[in-house]
């Protein structure tokens, strides 16, 4: 099926907007979109004393599961997105074009976008998600003599030089080679290699420039202090064209004015200065606040991490956890990634609540059927865990969904129910989904800190920072404090607000606008519950170590095939 025609087998959603707080007298108004997985979030921002949320809407798009564990997009379902999401924001706060001073962008990272001259996309991008690179992977540092199943002649420059390597099939280097070797007639044509949010930027201003912290996850560009710039040496090492890579720029900088074409789509005012913006994971530490040396965020998204705030590089190429370079400048994020997080709950949504219950979740059902008992998936999430006793009757949930990056690389991992019984219920189930979560943020915590400090309270940010729920089991799991900020679903488009405020010098700094994050909830440990989770961890790591081979029977594709 062609792109056109999957994108109207799934029309985009109608952007549906919120209003907040009106712009206070004397601030200025900014706009920033936060493109995820499955959906670009508009938020247009009030820089006053304090950074006000005025507005938000939101449109959603696909994301193509393809055989041999492909993950691609539609490059253009993105910019739709956001356009649309921009249109009904401004819309929603009643301004004017050029009442919005600024504008950032805060995207999803490592993926694949390889554009031609004119910026235009050569192929649907390929998703952090996308596996299908593990024969590139294995040719490319897995032979010769290895160290953690990498080739040492490859690893150390890159430890060296990078502060991580290229050691996940999903790591975006594979995938460019993915497409030389299978799709040469593309490859010929490219011109520039640019992640989601990089292709945004050039789409809305014609400047094709990196942020250090998307050119970091390429682990291509020299982190180390004074440096600043794309290596030469792992460009030859790892076989990769310079001439593909861009500009890099920081986070606060003017990319470029907002080129006639583009304001007219989003709804902006032509020249509007768009700054370089910045990942997912950069941004979201910023609007969690978790911004002060060794302290740490959980984020739960579609997919989702667990990430400490440090001042130096560090890598753990056995539990895959590397740090990133962070958006205030000589800080990084150390970083622990799961790929499937709040992808088990939309699971969960669909093949659990909506299947076999038949309730309507989520606002549009509940707009259609003023009978729904529901509002949102988490209404039903936290109503249902507290109908069900901790523990799931022992029934233990692995979230491994799409594989797993970290606290363990493997493609081929799967979810798995555990010690179902005769009296196992769907609403234990569901319960076990929620504590997997949780148990898996426990074993991330405990990855990070092998090589550096991560203290609490912990930041929970994301969509699933709304369940009541599933923060109280993430202190039980974890044993630390967790702290829920106010709107927790919309922290990454606050960090690109900040990064517009400190362009604009509407703030003294970053790291200064991030400490002022308000908090909304608050979740503490509870002794007995630790306990009873402490056996349900140690089962959840036994659950993988005993079914990797397993795993790679049934789900490994054919040794050398595509």
């Amino acid at each position: 099926m062609s792109a056109a025609a999957l994108r109207e087998a799934a029309t985009l959603r109608e952007a549906a907007a919120v209003r907040g707080s009106a712009p206070a007298p004397g601030s200025v108004c900014v706009l920033a979109i936060d493109v995820g997985t499955t959906a670009a979030k508009a938020c247009v921002y009030s820089l006053g004393e304090r950074i006000e949320l005025v507005s938000s809407a939101q449109a959603e798009y696909p994301i193509r599961y393809l055989e041999g564990g492909g993950a691609e997009q539609d490059p253009e379902d993105w910019w739709t997105a956001a356009c649309r999401g921009s249109r009904a924001a401004l819309l929603a706060a009643g301004l004017a074009p050029g009442q919005v001073r600024g504008l950032a962008f805060c995207c999803q990272m490592q993926g694949l976008v390889l554009v031609n001259e004119s910026g235009r996309a050569l192929r649907p991008a390929m998703s952090y998600m996308d596996q299908r690179a593990t024969a590139q992977k294995r040719r490319g540092i897995e032979r010769g003599l290895k160290v953690a199943g990498m080739s040492l002649g490859k690893l150390l420059p890159s430890l060296l030089v990078a502060g991580g390597v290229s050691a996940s099939v999903k790591d975006p280097v594979w995938k460019y080679h993915w497409v030389r070797e299978n799709e040469s007639e593309v490859f010929a044509k490219v011109a520039k290699w640019l992640d989601v949010k990089e292709y945004l930027v050039g789409r809305a201003t014609g400047r094709f420039a990196m942020t250090p912290d998307s050119a970091n996850a390429t682990f291509l560009y020299d982190t180390r202090p004074g440096r600043g710039r794309w290596s030469p040496a792992l460009c030859s090492l790892f076989d990769v064209d310079p001439a593909h890579l861009p500009e890099v720029m920081g986070p606060a900088e003017v990319a470029g004015p907002l080129k006639a074409s583009a304001a007219a789509e989003l709804g902006l005012e032509v020249g509007t200065p768009v700054f370089g913006g910045g990942g997912d994971l950069s941004l979201i530490a910023l609007g969690s606040g978790a911004t002060a040396l060794g302290q740490a965020h959980v984020y739960m998204g579609t997919s989702g991490w667990v990430a400490a705030c440090v001042d130096r590089r560090a890598v753990d190429t056995e539990a895959m956890a590397a740090s990133v370079m962070g958006a205030i400048p000589g800080r990084y994020n150390y970083i622990s990634e799961q790929e499937t997080s709040g992808k088990c709950m939309e699971w969960m949504r669909d093949h659990l609540a909506l299947d076999e219950i038949g309730l309507y979740l989520g606002a549009r059902h509940a707009a259609e059927d003023s009978e729904s008992r529901y509002a949102s998936i988490f209404d039903f999430l936290d109503e249902t865990i507290e109908g069900v006793a901790p523990g799931a009757g022992g029934v233990i949930f692995a979230p491994w969904l799409h594989g797993s990056r970290s606290p363990f690389e493997d493609p081929y991992a799967r979810g798995i129910f555990f010690n179902i019984g005769v009296e196992t219920g769907k609403r234990c189930l569901v319960r076990a989904v929620a504590e997997g979560l949780a148990l898996q943020c426990r074993w991330q915590l405990d990855a990070i800190r092998r090589k550096v400090e991560a203290k609490g309270p912990l930041r929970f940010v994301g969509g699933g920072a709304r369940s009541r729920s599933l923060g109280a089991l993430i202190a039980d799991a974890t044993g630390e404090r967790v702290e829920v900020p106010e709107s927790p679903q919309n922290a990454g488009a606050l960090g690109a607000a900040m990064l517009c405020a400190a362009g604009l010098g509407r703030a003294t700094s970053v790291e200064e606008a991030s400490r002022l994050v308000p908090i909304g909830a608050c979740y503490e440990p509870r002794a007995e519950r630790l306990t009873l989770y402490e056996g349900h961890y140690a089962a959840l790591k036994r659950l993988y170590y005993a079914n990797k081979g397993i795993f790679s029977m049934l789900n490994a594709p054919a040794r050398g095939g595509r």
